[in-house]
C-alpha cells in the first residue's frame, strides 16, 4: 500500500472559526493556518499496516479504526511519520495522562489536528448546524443501523472531506478543559450510534487520554 495516497491529504486554506461550549455557553474565535487533513478517517487496513499487524479479521478494512485510545493515535502518528521519512511530531507518552506528551509545531510529520482546524475544516466556509442534509453526509442512528460503514460513501463537504459528521467520532489533539476535567482530551463529530444532536459541526465530547469505544477513531492532519 503506498501510504500517502492511503491518507489522502487535502489542502486546506488558513481562516477563522468560533467554537461554542454549549454546557458554559461561551464562545470563543481562533485563527487557522493552512494545513492538510486526510479525507477520511484512518482506516483498519492502514492501521494495522503500519503497526505491522496482519489483515483485520474482525472489521471491514476499509471501515474507519475503532476503539483506539488518545495516547495510542498519538503513537500512529510517530510510525507513520517515521515509516515515511517524516519528522515524529510527539515525544513523550509515558504518562498514563497523556500529560507528559509534547507537540513539535515545527515537525513536518503526520498528526491529530486541533480542535480549531477540526470544526474549521468541517464547516468548510459553512456557518449551519453542519454543511448538508444529515442523511446524505452523514452514517448515524437513523440510517447506520448501529454498526460503523467504509469510509467516503458518505457526500463529502465543498472541501472534498468525508464523514466529517457521523460513522465515528475523532480524536483532536486539545485538552478539554484541564481546570475541570485534567487531562480529558476532546473528541467531534459524531457517530454512528448518535442521535441527530451529537451529529453537529460544534458537537464536543471529551474523555480521558485512555479511552476507547466502539465509534471513536481519528484523522491525520499534516502542517504546512
Amino acid at each position: 500500500m503506498e501510504r500517502e495516497s492511503a491518507v489522502g491529504l487535502v489542502d486546506i486554506p488558513g481562516g477563522q472559526v468560533v467554537l461554542r461550549d454549549e454546557g458554559t455557553k461561551r464562545s470563543w474565535e481562533v485563527e487557522v493556518a493552512a494545513f492538510r487533513l486526510a479525507a477520511h478517517t484512518v482506516t483498519w487496513d492502514l492501521y494495522r499496516e503500519v503497526r505491522g499487524e496482519g489483515p483485520v479479521v474482525d472489521a471491514r478494512p476499509r471501515t474507519p479504526v475503532t476503539d483506539v485510545s488518545w495516547r495510542e493515535a498519538v503513537e500512529f502518528c510517530n510510525r507513520l511519520s517515521r515509516a515515511a521519512g517524516l519528522r515524529p511530531c510527539y515525544s513523550g507518552g509515558d504518562d498514563v495522562d497523556g500529560q507528559d506528551v509534547v507537540w513539535d509545531r515545527d515537525a513536518d510529520g503526520y498528526r491529530l489536528p486541533t480542535e480549531a482546524e477540526w470544526e474549521y475544516a468541517c464547516r468548510a466556509g459553512t456557518t449551519g448546524v453542519r454543511y448538508g442534509e444529515l442523511a446524505e453526509i452523514a452514517w448515524y442512528r437513523a440510517n447506520s443501523g448501529g454498526v460503523v460503514h467504509e469510509v467516503g460513501a458518505k457526500k463529502p463537504n465543498a472541501w472534498g472531506l468525508h464523514d466529517m459528521i457521523g460513522n465515528v467520532w475523532e480524536w483532536c489533539w486539545d485538552l478539554y478543559d484541564p481546570a475541570v476535567y485534567g487531562p480529558y482530551r476532546v473528541f467531534r463529530g459524531g457517530g454512528a450510534h448518535d442521535r441527530t444532536w451529537g451529529c453537529r459541526a460544534s458537537s464536543r465530547r471529551k474523555s480521558h487520554p485512555t479511552f476507547r469505544i466502539d465509534d471513536l477513531g481519528f484523522r491525520l492532519a499534516r502542517s504546512r
